[in-house]
């Protein structure tokens, strides 16, 4: 047996019958190979490498100084407690040190952590990371914003709460004006 069992559509076909449901019904007959096919889809973070995403450039970089920020991102993600979906926007944002990279650069990078089992404070550090490993810049910011189905259709049970978890690195922990900038230009 490898490392790296593949979870098959038998195996997705055995959990629909554990629910007391008929994996042979018209309704669900192609199901296992649907959801096969999303959870290939929903974990391709794995094989995929951040840094390499991250392709920086020098040109236009030279004289630029001051924060660069994408906002809106979309994150989509399952938590590793429950498998259970947690999804809302990120902001990414960084002071550049002589190299930028793509602002479509950005949104990968979130996507390839979103694309794991995450927790959301995890994810967000790892973001923060990869960008200050790959890019060297002056300061990184990164503020996360989800929902999280695990909080709101079981347990607890609240519906629209919002986690926001952060990550400051470089210039932004001990800058106080170019913290408050950041953040400023981070709210929706």
């Amino acid at each position: 047996m490898s490392d790296k069992e593949a979870f098959t559509e038998n195996d997705w076909r055995r959990l629909l019958a554990s629910f007391g449901e008929d994996p042979n019904r018209p309704g669900l007959h192609e199901t296992p190979a649907r959801v096969a096919k999303a959870w290939k889809h929903w974990t391709s973070g794995y094989d995929q490498d951040p840094v390499e995403i991250l392709k920086a450039f020098e040109d236009g970089a030279e004289e630029y100084n001051e924060l660069i920020v994408v906002r809106g991102i979309p994150v989509y993600s399952h938590c590793e407690h429950h498998l259970a979906p947690f999804f809302g926007k990120a902001t990414v944002g960084y002071l550049p040190n002589g190299k930028i990279v793509g602002l479509s650069k950005l949104t990968r990078l979130v996507d390839v952590f979103a694309k794991r089992l995450q927790v959301q404070e995890r994810m967000t550090i790892q973001i923060a990371n990869a960008l200050m490993e790959a890019l060297e810049p002056k300061a990184v910011g990164v503020v996360v914003k989800c929902r999280h189905m695990c909080m709101e259709s079981r347990g607890i049970r609240t519906p629209g709460e919002e986690t926001i978890t952060s990550a400051m690195l470089g210039e932004l922990q001990p800058n106080l004006a170019l913290r408050t900038e950041f953040l400023a230009l981070a709210r929706d």
